[in-house]
């Protein structure tokens, strides 16, 4: 395992990674990439919202926006990558679970086409229990934020 006392800085990690690491799967998988990664700190999560997403049929018809529990739930996948890479778990049967979710702001609305940089950081840490904050932006403009905490489950 990676001593983490350091902060150490790992390679980015991509959708192959990514799949091995987390369970989801399309169309709830949110997270194409994860970068600026600091062991037991921080993460940027990449996601490319593109319109041929399913949840563009529905919200809203016309004027497509990305539903804001899902951005949230980016923020979680993201951090779900940090809590996997920092135990050095990938590949095994720990499920990162969501917990709580407070403070949310959403700031202006997620289209096709935008480019979300999800970051994250670790705020607290109790056993299996990790708290976050999260902050989403698009083209360097904040776009929404929360605070989140997590289980680490077998």
């Amino acid at each position: 395992m990676t001593d983490t006392t350091e902060n150490t800085t790992v390679a980015a990690v991509d959708i192959i990674e990514i799949l091995d690491m987390l369970p989801h799967r399309y169309p709830l998988l949110l997270v194409d990439r994860v970068k600026d990664i600091v062991l037991d700190t921080s993460a940027t999560g990449i996601k490319n919202v593109t319109m041929n997403e399913p949840q563009f049929q529905g919200h809203f018809p016309g004027r497509p926006i990305m539903p804001g529990v899902m951005i949230v739930e980016a923020m979680a996948q993201t951090a779900a990558v940090l809590v996997i890479k920092t135990l050095d778990s990938a590949g095994t049967e720990k499920n990162v679970l969501f917990m709580s979710i407070d403070n949310a702001r959403f700031r202006r609305p997620v289209v096709p086409g935008d480019v979300m940089e999800i970051k994250v950081t670790k705020k607290q840490q109790r056993g299996p229990v990790w708290k976050f904050s999260g902050v989403v932006e698009v083209e360097g403009k904040k776009v929404a934020e929360a605070d989140f905490a997590a289980m680490i489950t077998d």
